[in-house]
């Protein structure tokens, strides 16, 4: 393991250490990610302006001659920020000594990049033999289109996410940049099985992930309904394509969701919404997907009898999976939420107490992490530099 400083937190990564040159949303997330873990993650940022997502926005806070974005903030906690100009010998110096104390190093510069800087994959693995690197591109290391820039609105629409999202014959994007978030995801479980991998070895690789193969790895069963049974899936709103009652529904005052995933699910749902459970439109799910428009109908004639936590209340009560439209907001001030230390709070230099979204995992038996704010630029310059003098 590589050295770390004494403040690291304790946790399954304690001892990694994490060199991100990433920027925007993909690398940063994956960055992100192994700092929840417990990795030391030193962000290497361009000087004057660092990662472009400082500037993304509104909304901006704090003072308006040093703004923070909240994009900024959503993407870079527990991380430290150093600057470094990688076309200038000295970049290149510091980047060097980075690399030859660290385990992992995240990227997700265009296809050829880093080779041009000095740092090919070769000469990575000349200064240190043990380390990971995670390349995260647009479309793929190789291929015709290698080239391409990655931005997520594009990779959805090229990957055919937006074919299938919003209402039929209005491709529509998922409301975050799904793309960027499932390469940083694919990409920290391919980076863990490397550590793993170099335990045996003690040699580092190359993990490659970009945003189509991203996204196209989660086309699940929209994905073989064209490579297996030959059908082209289409947007259908907010309906399930392969089950019924499956989505949105309009109550009295309002939008439910309900997911009845078996016949057996169905008889109860259908007694509490006063339907004939064996009408032979709808007996079995293949007739309710056959018949989804008649029973959509069907089901909001009965649902507009009552308000929706009328009906929230006697379909828990009959164990159908059911559930509100939450804004936002709402999701955040939910006790849920709140229970899952899916809320944190960190002490940011500029902005003092601020909360932000915290980490999907947890560990049993784990005591809370004390996660630290996302850094300013260059805030930690001279204390990364003093630990590589420590040599």
């Amino acid at each position: 393991m590589a050295d770390t400083q004494e403040f690291a937190e304790a946790g399954p990564l304690a001892g990694i250490v994490v060199v991100d040159l990433s920027r925007a949303l993909a690398g940063p997330h994956a960055g992100m990610m192994l700092g929840d873990l417990g990795a030391r993650v030193i962000k290497v940022e361009a000087p004057g302006h660092g990662d472009e997502s400082r500037t993304w926005g509104p909304p901006f806070l704090g003072p308006d001659d040093q703004p923070v974005s909240s994009y900024f903030l959503s993407a870079n906690r527990n991380k430290e920020s150093v600057v470094a100009d990688l076309k200038s010998d000295a970049g290149k110096e510091l980047l060097t000594r980075l690399v030859q104390r660290a385990d992992v190093l995240v990227e997700n510069f265009r296809t050829g990049v880093l080779d041009r800087l000095g740092f090919s994959v070769e000469r990575l693995h000349e200064l240190n033999p043990r380390l990971v690197v995670l390349s995260i591109t647009g479309f793929g290391p190789d291929g015709p289109e290698a080239g391409r820039a990655g931005y997520d609105q594009i990779a959805q629409g090229e990957a055919g996410i937006m074919s299938l999202t919003g209402e039929p014959g209005h491709p529509a994007k998922v409301g975050v940049p799904i793309g960027d978030l499932l390469a940083g995801m694919y990409g920290v479980s391919g980076l863990l099985a490397a550590l793993l991998e170099r335990e045996r070895t003690g040699r580092g690789r190359v993990v490659r992930v970009s945003l189509l193969s991203a996204l196209v790895g989660v086309h699940a069963f929209q994905g073989t309904r064209w490579t297996a049974a030959g059908e082209v899936p289409h947007a259908i709103g907010n309906h399930h394509p392969s089950i019924a009652p499956y989505g949105l529904f309009e109550a009295a005052d309002g939008a439910l969701q309900v997911a009845v995933g078996n016949d057996p699910s169905w008889r109860a749902f259908a007694a509490v919404a006063g339907l004939d459970p064996d009408d032979p439109r709808f007996a079995t799910n293949r007739l309710r997907v056959q018949h989804r428009d008649e029973l959509i109908a069907a089901v909001e004639a009965a649902f507009a009898a009552h308000p929706r936590d009328h009906w929230l209340a006697r379909l828990s009560e009959a164990g159908i999976a059911s559930g509100k439209v939450r804004t936002l907001d709402e999701v955040y001030e939910w006790e849920q939420t709140r229970s899952q230390g899916l809320l944190i709070d960190v002490e940011h230099p500029l902005l003092g107490k601020v909360a932000l979204p915290g980490p999907a995992v947890r560990f049993d038996d784990a005591p809370p992490k004390q996660h630290t704010p996302p850094p300013l630029l260059g805030e930690h310059d001279a204390s990364v530099r003093a630990w590589l003098d420590e040599e």
